[in-house]
């Protein structure tokens, strides 16, 4: 017990000469260290001092200097020590005060600590400081408080990332905040409202400073930004755009609707739309068709017709007689007339003389009088057929009496009385397939032309068998009448088909026949098919087959690097499989094959044909075939429809396809109406014949496409035929009318033409599946005199009640047309093939930036969908979702519409319209360019 009071005694005395070494002021004079230590011994018998309030942790914020503060009762003195080292009493402000509450004593002492101590420390730990409060029981200390120099830096660790979600997935956006002193807090902001999951279950703002989204609503659809903040700064991140997207689905089918016809073959449809739900946000759209189509067969109204008479039935008391007869031979169905006229049938059975009642009935005429009615009538009627058979006597009289002038018709030329004079017209100015168009006949030098077909070299005039003289298909017309065989007239006309032999790699020379080398260099046998072939790799390319409206177009990249192929193209020719007659199916354009087997490509082919039809949904079902391994045909898509497997875009003359497998590809028809239109190449050519006074024309119907015409022209080399009018386009519909094609206003003083032939007609199967025989028609005309040289006739070809074209002949005839020139000549005619960037019209960095452009998803809503509805490419857009860059291939699909124009102002017009309305819709910030291209 005593030696405790010992140690606390001496603790007190330290204390005390501890308060002195501290306390200067104490020690101004023996008085006041007298005071002090009477003060101190007076507190003998208190309590240890407590502390009211301890200093806190602190943050210097820039260069601003903070205060440390404590407060205790009971205590005698109070000073701080910061890093274990007292703080000088200078440097302390202190206060006493009395609590009114208490009674006690209080006091209170700060101190400010700068940024410079703060620096300057170099310890294991932060900078600290804490309270020593003194009693006469002892010390008491506070807590240490830390003061740390505040700071945020700019950078976020983490911005969140821009992502496209479906509609119920879930929504992830990671953010780590700038490192900084206190550790920065975060908030999120869509659209710069501020994000809270308060009252919103499916959001969550609490992990680890991510944002999630459970489950994605199209209201999420925004601009997210992470705010980071403390007490120095606020730092945002980059803004990531979240897109929440919705794939399409499919409606249900529609009913079928009725037949698009009331009598005979028809289509029916149903459709679907891809609204349940509509993509939004750049979702996917619906794969499959949207509209299917069958062929239907409507029963044609069948209308009633009376049967015969029922029998009288005997004379009533009323002198009158009945008889019945009913609608039923046959009776009217599906939607036909009903007979006309009364199904009972009444009459006096006494010839008007009846008794009844006692009385004489005088109703109608006399027998005698009736009698007399009908022989008047039967002798005007008997009249009129002898006066009938006079007139068809004298006519036929009159046609005999003017055989010796050759002619069957009185035309204009014949009405001047042999005596029209001939000023014949000069050929029309401009016409690119006449030569010496500008110029006026000569009679002495035979006709040459020019134009866009062209042949490889004289090699080419070997290509064709000259048409057969005398292949002879008489008119039905003209042997009904028994004027086929006679010899005694000058003129011998005929009709005639191109036989098979008759195409560009099959010759005939002196009755031998012969193998040509095709265009590629390739030896191939006759009657097979044109080719062209080139070798291709990362750069892509071209290949074209001259003159037949067909190429493929190899895009950039579509081939890997370090990796080329050799490609070919090539038109089968021959009959087809491909269309059906039993649905009317025709091919609109020839057979095309490209390869090889195996060719493995990122991006699809684009490949250009040339078509016959008048496209019309309403009229035609055009479909794409493929041939498969086993040689038979599959329908692959339909025009109408929508198709993920290939893409067909219809052009007035042109179909452009895009293939991703190689293979034989059809472009076949099927009319869905009388008005389907095909279209028709109608030529006139003319050759002297075998003798000086025989001129022979020729009329070719054939296709409207290239390659079909381009055959009539190699043919007509062969056999030294000149044209002799610019060709004309017929519109042949399927309405199963015949086609007539004839000769008018010949010369008859000059010229003799056997009559009754002037015109000959083919059979609508004929011209309908022309592609597989094509047809011609040929006239022989005989000058009376050596003396004429020169020949004025119209040529008509129509289709009965249907369209005409009239080509007009002028043309000179004479020994010296015996050396022909070819009709065409073009200087690139032998270009099969193009690699590289001389293969396109678009700039390669141009293409490139336009697709880094279209196919990268943006804010302002440039994509290639707007690129694709600009360049009028607005329907089966399904098939360039699937594919690796949608706007590659929709150049490439620009590339293959406008090779031959080769101007790109359509191209620039579209991209600067994009770039108009993006400016209107969205402000630009001033460090923000549109993109620009620069042909």
């Amino acid at each position: 017990m005593g030696s405790n009071v010992t140690v606390k005694g001496h603790r007190r005395v330290f204390e005390i000469i501890l308060v002195l070494a501290l306390c200067p002021t104490c020690t101004n004079g023996r008085g006041a260290v007298s005071d002090t230590l009477s003060d101190s011994l007076s507190s003998v018998g208190g309590t240890l001092p407590h502390f009211l309030q301890e200093p806190e942790d602190a943050y210097i914020i820039k260069n601003n200097p903070i205060k440390l503060r404590c407060r205790a009762t009971p205590a005698l003195q109070i000073f701080f020590k910061c890093n274990g080292e007292w703080v000088h009493q200078n440097q302390h402000t202190s206060q006493e005060y009395m609590d009114q509450n208490t009674g006690l004593k209080i006091r209170e002492v700060t101190i400010n600590v700068t940024r410079q101590q703060v620096e300057d420390f170099h310890g294991p730990e932060d900078y600290w400081c804490l309270c020593v409060a003194w009693s006469h029981l002892g010390t008491s200390k506070s807590r240490k408080a830390t003061v740390r120099i505040a700071y945020l830096r700019k950078n976020f660790e983490q911005d969140p990332q821009g992502k496209e979600v479906p509609i119920k997935g879930m929504i992830v956006l990671h953010c780590r905040p700038p490192e900084g002193v206190p550790m920065a807090e975060v908030e999120w902001l869509k659209n710069e409202e501020l994000v809270t999951s308060l009252g919103d279950d499916n959001i969550d703002t609490r992990a680890d400073h991510n944002l999630i989204i459970n489950e994605a609503r199209l209201s999420d659809s925004a601009n997210y930004t992470c705010l980071a903040s403390n007490i120095v700064a606020k730092r945002r991140s980059a803004t990531a755009t979240v897109v929440v997207f919705v794939n399409g689905g499919w409606s249900l089918w529609t009913e079928w609707s009725s037949c698009s016809v009331n009598c005979g073959r028809g289509v029916q449809k149903r459709s679907r739309t891809c609204t349940n739900p509509a993509p939004l946000n750049g979702g996917a759209f619906c794969e499959g068709m949207s509209v299917q189509k069958i062929t239907c067969n409507a029963l044609c109204p069948v209308d009633g017709v009376w049967e015969e008479w029922s029998e009288w039935t005997m004379c009533s008391v009323q002198c009158e007689r009945q008889r019945w007869r009913e609608c039923n031979a046959p009776p009217p169905r599906h939607r036909g007339k009903m007979c006309e006229g009364e199904g009972q049938g009444m009459e006096n059975c006494t010839g008007g003389l009846c008794t009844q009642n006692g009385k004489l009935m005088h109703d109608v005429k006399p027998q005698s009088m009736e009698n007399s009615i009908d022989v008047a009538l039967y002798s005007g009627l008997a009249a009129g057929v002898i006066a009938v058979v006079v007139l068809i006597v004298a006519i036929t009289l009159y046609r005999k009496s003017q055989s010796e002038y050759g002619v069957d018709v009185i035309d204009s030329s014949a009405l001047a009385g042999g005596f029209q004079s001939f000023n014949f017209k000069t050929t029309r100015q401009g016409n690119p397939l006449l030569l010496n168009s500008s110029m006026q006949p000569d009679i002495t030098v035979g006709q040459t032309y020019s134009g866009p077909i062209c042949f490889q070299d004289s090699i080419d005039k070997e290509l064709f068998d000259p048409l057969p003289d005398k292949v002879k298909v008489q008119s039905s017309f003209m042997v009904s009448l028994g004027v086929a065989d006679r010899a005694e007239y000058h003129v011998k006309t005929h009709l005639e088909t191109l036989p098979a032999n008759l195409h560009p790699n099959y010759s005939t020379v002196d009755g031998k026949k012969t193998t040509l080398i095709a265009p590629n260099g390739l030896h191939t046998p006759g009657k097979t098919r044109l080719k062209t072939s080139a070798v291709f790799g990362h750069l892509g390319g071209r290949l074209v087959i001259p003159n037949a409206g067909v190429s493929l177009l190899v895009p950039h990249g579509a081939i890997a690097d370090d990796t080329s192929w050799e490609m070919y193209m090539l038109i089968n020719q021959g009959e087809s499989s491909a269309q059906s007659e039993e649905r009317c199916e025709i091919l609109l354009g020839p057979e095309i094959t490209y390869g090889p087997l195996g060719l493995n490509l990122s991006y699809p082919v684009a490949m250009t044909i040339a078509h016959c039809a008048e496209v019309s949904a309403e009229n035609w079902n055009i479909k794409l075939k493929r041939q498969t391994k086993d040689n038979k045909w599959e329908e692959i898509m339909s025009v109408d429809d929508e198709s993920t497997s290939c893409y067909c875009l219809m052009d007035s003359h042109n179909c452009h396809l895009l293939l991703d497998q190689p293979g034989c590809y059809a472009l076949v028809g099927e009319p869905v109406t009388d008005a389907a239109i095909k279209r028709l190449r109608i030529a006139v050519f003319g050759s002297m014949e075998t003798s000086s006074m025989d001129y022979n024309l020729r009329v070719h119907c054939v296709d409207d496409t290239p390659h079909a015409f381009q055959g009539v022209v190699t043919a007509e080399t062969s056999r030294g035929g000149q044209l002799l009018e610019e060709p004309k386009t017929l519109f042949f519909k399927g309405n199963c009318l015949s086609l007539q094609v004839s000769i008018q206003d010949i010369p008859q003083f000059l010229w003799s033409i056997k009559p009754f032939t002037t015109c000959q007609e083919f059979s609508f199967t004929q011209v309908w599946y022309s592609n597989q025989q094509p047809v011609h028609c040929a006239f022989s005309l005989q000058r009376h005199s050596a003396s004429t040289t020169q020949l004025s006739c119209k040529i008509s070809v129509r289709q009965v009640k249907g369209h005409e074209q009239l080509l007009q002949v002028y043309s000179s005839v004479g020994e010296s047309e015996k050396e022909t020139v070819p009709f065409f000549m073009q200087a690139d005619c032998t270009v099969t093939s193009e690699t590289g960037a001389k293969a396109f019209k678009i700039p390669l960095s141009i293409r490139q930036r336009i697709c880094t452009t279209f196919d990268t998803a943006n804010a302002k809503g440039k994509d290639w969908q707007l690129l694709a509805q600009k360049l009028h490419i607005q329907r089966n857009l399904s098939y360039f979702t699937k594919q690796k860059s949608p706007s590659a291939v929709i150049l490439s699909l620009w590339e293959a519409r406008h090779q031959d124009s080769g101007d790109l102002d359509s191209l620039a017009s579209a991209l600067e319209e994009i770039g108009k309305i993006h400016c209107k819709s969205l402000p630009q910030s001033p460090d923000e360019k549109e993109t620009d291209f620069t042909f």
